[in-house]
């Protein structure tokens, strides 16, 4: 197949579509993007530049033989922006002076939109930012309101390396580092009018009064290959690993506390659990899956195949399932909850046809999807009704969490038909009528097969990250 989008070859073009990368500096940063956004024929268009290292991007552009343009170039067109607001965006910075910036931005692309070459695309780089005991989600902010200019069309995580030096003051503080390297693009789907939505993410950004210490052993990003599935987990068609639940069960709770998922699958979240000695109480809708859940709790109090992890203290949690639908949940389902972890469905993706893992799944004869009742939040077909459910769901079971207890639920974005919808902004900006936003961190993995989607017409990643996105009720 010709290659006519960029100049790179397969050899090339496949890392660059993993949805993570370990940052090794804005050089390659910079050359990487370039390589992979700019035609390699002379056609009289080149790239637009903002950001504090444009020596650097010159220099580049110099080497790469791509022409760098500027505002005043009012003629020229543009086949790729490049916009760097990792020096702009900083502890430092406030709520105020990140909405001068914002409006700086989206003004600079409205005046830029016209030149920009169809379905080409634009990169903010940019990152949210946590300032004493407030967490800022300015880069998210940024990208739903550019999504109002361009079509937003994917993100990649830069994963630094360096560890934060993080007093222990009480509040979570991921260590290491990320930012976003986010992608628009100029298409039949973009709307080229002046953002107006406020994406109000900094209402609830303050932890005040933390009730414990944490312990600082959770990094922003970290990369995970979970176990095998056994054989009755291979019969859900989305289970997450125990071993995440291990990661964040240690950081949030102490043993004896009650950790909570309403939506428990085959029961990774309470297996994981009870083996670090806290309470496991969850509900799920299938009764099919509920019973699976139901019978690894009980192998577990049987040292099958879970014996308790090593100096914990000798005790008995109690755990509960509970075949029912989450929205009913209610006080007589769980003890009081100090930890709310889950991992809802990814909209009605399972549905979608055609894919590889359904295919699989299909051959073998396993379950494609969580279930076919219409009250499976995974079968709704509206996104923004879907959102609202699930956010509605999470508001009933914060009644039943203790004051200061957190939430952590693990979600990813979606590419559905050509669009791309931030579900872990819009969860997140919808939860915060109630709860705290803290800073989020990342399951990177590094363990699948890369794909050449798109190869040779356009930018489409690998999805190789989830979000771990993570919250607290108010004291």
């Amino acid at each position: 197949m010709q290659n006519r989008f960029n100049r790179v070859g397969s050899k090339e073009w496949l890392p660059f579509q993993k949805s993570w990368f370990r940052y090794s500096g804005h050089e390659t940063l910079y050359r990487s993007n370039l390589r992979f956004f700019c035609k390699a024929e002379a056609d009289g268009s080149g790239v637009f530049y903002m950001g504090n290292q444009r020596s650097l991007f010159e220099n580049i552009c110099r080497e790469e033989n791509i022409l760098l343009l500027s505002e005043d170039d009012a003629t020229s067109p543009i086949q790729f922006v490049c916009i760097d607001l990792l020096d702009d965006i900083n502890e430092s910075t406030t709520p105020e002076a990140f909405a001068t910036i914002d409006k700086k931005i989206c003004g600079l692309l409205l005046r830029l939109y016209p030149r920009l070459e169809h379905r080409r695309f634009v990169n903010i780089i940019a990152r949210n930012v946590q300032a004493g005991p407030h967490y800022f989600a300015y880069a998210w902010r940024m990208a739903k309101r550019i999504s109002e200019i361009f079509s937003l069309k994917d993100e990649k995580i830069g994963c630094m390396e360096e560890e934060k030096s993080i007093p222990d003051d009480g509040i979570f503080k991921p260590q290491k580092q990320i930012f976003y390297s986010l992608y628009f693009r100029k298409d039949e789907l973009s709307k080229c009018t002046a953002p107006v939505g406020e994406y109000d993410f900094f209402t609830r950004n303050q932890q005040k009064d933390a009730p414990r210490l944490f312990k600082n052993d959770l990094p922003a990003w970290f990369i995970l290959k979970p176990q095998p599935r056994k054989k009755q987990e291979v019969l859900h068609p989305a289970k997450y690993p125990e071993d995440l639940v291990d990661r964040l069960v240690k950081v949030f709770t102490e043993p004896g506390q009650t950790v909570f998922d309403p939506m428990s699958g085959t029961g990774s979240t309470q297996v994981g659990a009870l083996r670090l000695g806290r309470n496991a109480f969850g509900t799920e809708l299938s009764d099919f899956f509920a019973g699976i859940a139901t019978q690894r709790c009980q192998a577990f109090f049987e040292q099958i195949q879970f014996p308790m992890e090593p100096d914990l203290p000798i005790s008995s949690p109690k755990w509960k399932i509970t075949q029912k639908d989450a929205r009913l949940i209610s006080a007589s389902d769980t003890l009081p909850i100090d930890y709310l972890l889950t991992s809802p469905p990814y909209w009605d993706m399972l549905n979608m046809k055609g894919a590889e893992n359904q295919a699989k799944r299909m051959e073998k004869g396993l379950q494609t999807n969580y279930s076919d009742t219409m009250e499976d939040l995974g079968n709704l077909s509206d996104y923004n009704a879907f959102v609202e459910e699930l956010a509605d769901i999470y508001f009933n079971i914060y009644e039943q969490m203790k004051p200061g207890a957190y939430a952590t639920i693990v979600v990813k974005n979606i590419k559905k038909k050509g669009s791309n919808y931030p579900f872990a902004w819009d969860l997140s900006l919808a939860l915060q009528e109630k709860f705290i936003l803290l800073p989020e961190v990342f399951w990177c993995q590094d363990d699948l097969n890369l794909a050449p989607y798109g190869y040779g017409n356009t930018w489409v990643s690998n999805t190789f990250h989830q979000y771990c996105l993570n919250f607290q009720k108010p004291l």
